[in-house]
């Protein structure tokens, strides 16, 4: 047997073959890629303009990521193991963080990971498992709250008084408000192009919309852009904060400018709009955050009154004819009962009276 191998392999450099007289031998081979090791932090640096758009999401995403990165030490890691998220989550419940804000931060954090593992910068995942939420109670404007609340915006700002009328009357976000411009309003209509879900939407206006979507004349000559882009999130924020305080409502957390969005939610099931077409309205992508709404519409079990309040005597004698405990001995049958109040008697009974005659 001859030790001579002729090298027979080709160009591409992906495979090569020795020969002898006696055999062959063939073998393939691979690039070999470095296993490299990432923070959370560095995998958000690279993806984070990629993954999400400027604005205050963005700015609560960064947050929710830096604080994970915190928890975990600012650990390298190649996998993202389940043991790992466990402890993630574990130590988020400890911090005080409910499930709908562990869920938040999880959900960024998926999404961060899975863009990773795309990109083969991470080598496995785990699984997310949404925790589950405790439906939260509601809070809404009454129309007296309101008028006081927009009563003391406007002392301050009559742009944001105009901009609370838009959006407790649209529904919609502030951020979508903010970012309207003037080819988003045509005859009796507003479309909103930049929302949370990402996907536009387009409603009538009411009449007192309209009207705040008129601009007063400026001595200037140069109309803004839109009608409240002359407004940030944070301006108008201060003049809401100062407002709501002077109207006693300054310790109620939950009034927020967003508490405009659940009043608009609110007013429309109470007053008959059936649910699928407020989440039009809203622009929720999924039915089941429009649902939070649903226990208000109380018109649709006015029905229920009826029948409980049917009269009680028409109840005990239809519950006495029906009883189940009712022995069919001791009680008439319906047709008996008739029979006996009218005086007749059974055919049976007359020709037993015949005979004895």
């Amino acid at each position: 047997m001859s030790n001579e191998a002729v090298q027979e392999g080709g160009s591409s450099g992906h495979f090569a073959v020795f020969s002898s007289q006696n055999s062959n031998f063939r073998y393939t081979y691979n690039k070999i890629r470095e296993v490299k090791s990432y923070r959370i932090g560095e995998l958000f640096a690279a993806y984070r303009d990629i993954l999400w758009d400027d604005g205050r999401h963005k700015y609560n995403v960064s947050s929710f990521i830096g604080e994970i990165d915190e928890i975990l030490l600012g650990e390298r890691f190649s996998t993202f193991d389940q043991n790992t998220l466990d402890n993630l989550i574990g130590t988020l419940r400890q911090r005080g963080n409910s499930n709908a804000t562990i869920n938040r931060k999880m959900a960024a954090l998926s999404k961060l990971l899975r863009k990773a593992h795309k990109m083969g910068d991470i080598h496995s995942l785990p699984e997310f498992r949404r925790q589950k939420e405790r439906a939260g109670r509601i809070r809404f404007l009454e129309r007296d709250e309101e008028a006081r609340l927009f009563a003391a915006i406007k002392s301050r700002s009559e742009d944001a008084y105009r901009l609370s009328v838009f959006l407790v009357d649209t529904g919609c976000r502030l951020g979508e408000a903010l970012g309207l411009i003037w080819n988003d309003i045509q005859e009796h209509r507003v479309s909103f192009w930049i929302t949370k879900s990402g996907r536009s939407r387009t409603i009538p206006m009411t009449e007192r919309v309209k009207e705040v979507i008129k601009l007063p004349p400026t001595t200037e000559g140069r109309r803004p852009k839109g009608p409240f882009t002359k407004f940030t999130q944070a301006q108008y924020r201060a003049i809401w904060n100062e407002a709501k305080t002077e109207v006693g409502l300054g310790a109620d957390e939950q009034v927020v400018p967003h508490i405009l969005r659940h009043t608009c939610a609110s007013r429309l099931v109470q007053g008959g709009i059936d649910i699928r077409r407020v989440q039009m309205w809203l622009g929720h992508q999924t039915l089941s955050m429009t649902m939070r709404y649903a226990h208000l519409a109380t018109n649709d079990l006015d029905g229920c009154v009826v029948v409980l309040e049917k009269p009680r005597a028409d109840e005990a004698q239809h519950s006495a004819e029906t009883s189940v405990f009712a022995s069919p001995l001791t009680t008439p049958s319906p047709a008996k009962a008739a029979r006996k109040e009218s005086g007749s008697e059974p055919a049976k009974a007359r020709r037993k009276s015949s005979k004895g005659k």
